[in-house]
């Protein structure tokens, strides 16, 4: 089975590890043995925290956008509604918190779902963070957003602080970043990012624990000789 999935993630924080934006969008294809993306359309978006629900709907055009230059059987979106399919979500269904702004999108992502069903004959599942292929784009996103905190690191000649997705390892190399999982049973799932632009050479990395979020590390980015 060949999975396309999204997320988005990776924040900037402030000096009190409080989110700000977030970095990176990332949709994958992810085929067996499902350890890492085969493809992958990716983008810097550094958006307000508190669109976080809206960036569904951007996830699921970058789907839409790879399943034009790949097949797949299935798309897996970042909700977490028990694995069902978009189309077949109703407002009665929707719990918690986050009931409100889910809301909100939910015409949108179930126009879009059923363009996706239309178009490539596949469904779109709520199925969130059980999906590995999730997983996998979450990695993917936090790796590129390594990069694009680099970027704003040598734009603004500021220290930026990066917050990872859960409980992940960073390996930085001249080649460019690897996330790998920490889960128990996903050691060979990472994500990865290629640096092309040499940015990792020009900027001072440094990972520490992030002390208001258990699980999470953060990264510290300087400007190299700043």
């Amino acid at each position: 089975m060949k999975v396309v999935a999204a997320d988005s993630g990776a924040a900037i924080l402030n000096t009190r590890f409080e989110p700000i934006q977030i970095v990176s969008t990332s949709t994958v294809l992810v085929e067996p043995p499902y350890r890492r993306a085969s493809r992958f359309l990716e983008e810097s978006i550094f958006a307000p925290v508190e669109h976080g629900h809206a960036l569904i709907i951007h996830e699921l055009e970058l789907c839409r956008k790879l399943l034009k230059e790949t097949r797949a059987d299935v798309v897996h979106l970042d909700l977490s509604l028990g694995g069902l399919s978009v189309g077949e979500i109703s407002p009665v269904q929707l719990r918690g918190k986050a009931r409100s702004s889910v809301l909100a999108i939910l015409p949108q992502i179930r126009k879009l779902a059923a363009s996706i069903r239309r178009v490539h004959g596949i469904d779109v599942l709520a199925i969130g963070k059980e999906s590995i292929p999730v997983r996998i784009a979450e990695l993917t996103t936090g790796a590129h957003a390594i990069l694009h905190a680099s970027v704003k690191t040598l734009e603004e000649n500021e220290e930026v602080i990066l917050g990872l997705p859960t409980k992940c390892y960073t390996r930085l190399t001249q080649e460019g970043v690897t996330l790998q999982s920490l889960i128990p049973g996903e050691h060979d799932v990472v994500g990865y990012a290629e640096d092309s632009l040499d940015l990792l050479k020009k900027v001072h990395v440094s990972e520490i624990l992030n002390p208001c979020a258990r699980g999470f590390r953060a990264l510290k980015l300087a400007k190299r000789g700043s």
